[in-house]
């Protein structure tokens, strides 16, 4: 297959940022398409197209009152993102948001199901690379456009607990570590996302910063055999001698096991699991105090 030979990647996210904790609504931005240049394309290619671990809390309140995203709805939605440029699917979007669906729902229940039909494209031959690679950059756009636009969830029953949200070193996909940060961060916690970083890195940012969390996403079957040293290496260079550490994605979901005999303190099979997961991690190395009135 030919592959484009343009100047530029797909524009990632910063290596690490801090969140900005704005409630306010800013203006509506334009979303521009990105270019694509091969060796992006041969860094997606060698991975996987999705990882599956994606994350969500529910907006507190009555959940009887939520509106909700049928399966026909999601399924309609689909295949849109590799036949709509970035503001038209963002219109898409738009029409749940106004029905009154979160946007917890919307990442969870269509962007991220979108996301897989995207790689089902690609295993089919339906859709070709740099149709599926487009698709998942609108993807990814559509999320921060409405992530910047909605109010965090706030109110939690827990102090406010930091996570460090990253992929396993030497993969190169980050949408599903980058969701997971946002839900993450929308459910209460005081989050940090590493994308293409590597083992020095995530050591020294553990070693700098206190985090009650970390999370690893993993997609790639050949990084299971550096995992444990992974894992042990955090430990080590970690200024919170209770850190817990989870593991997700495809390799974790399809290797029943693999948290424990990595060393990892958890997993979570599905989205709507991992953020409780995470909080009955934390609570169980809660200091006195932390329960909030």
């Amino acid at each position: 297959m030919a592959s484009t030979s343009t100047e530029g990647a797909l524009e990632p996210r910063p290596a690490h940022r801090r969140r900005d904790r704005n409630n306010g609504r800013p203006p509506k931005r334009k979303i521009t398409k990105p270019k694509l240049s091969s060796d992006g394309l041969d860094r997606l290619i060698q991975v996987e197209v999705i990882p599956r671990l994606v994350a969500a809390h529910s907006v507190p309140g009555n959940a009887d009152d939520a509106q909700h995203i049928s399966q026909d709805e999601a399924d309609a939605f689909g295949s849109l993102p590799v036949k709509l440029e970035a503001n038209e699917l963002l219109t898409e979007v738009e029409v749940f948001l106004t029905r009154g669906v979160s946007p917890e729902s919307i990442f969870v229940d269509l962007l991220a199901p979108s996301a897989r039909k995207l790689g089902e494209l690609w295993e089919e031959d339906s859709a070709d690379f740099v149709e599926v690679t487009m698709g998942l950059w609108r993807l990814q756009e559509v999320m921060r456009e409405i992530a910047l636009r909605t109010p965090s969830i706030a109110g939690r029953i827990f102090a406010p607990r930091s996570a460090l949200i990253a992929s396993m070193p030497g993969e190169q996909h980050s949408f599903g570590t980058v969701m997971v940060e946002e839900c993450f961060s929308r459910a209460g916690w005081d989050t940090e996302l590493l994308a293409n970083s590597n083992e020095q890195i995530l050591a020294d940012k553990l070693g700098e910063q206190v985090f009650d969390l970390v999370g690893l996403t993993i997609s790639c079957d050949y990084h299971i055999q550096p995992l444990p040293n992974l894992i042990r290496t955090l430990r080590n260079s970690s200024k919170n001698a209770d850190v817990q550490i989870m593991i997700g994605g495809r390799v974790p979901n399809e290797n029943p096991g693999l948290a424990e005999v990595v060393g990892a303190d958890g997993t979570a099979a599905n989205a709507r699991t991992a953020i409780e997961v995470a909080d009955e991690l934390v609570a169980e190395f809660a200091p006195d105090g932390a329960f909030s009135s």
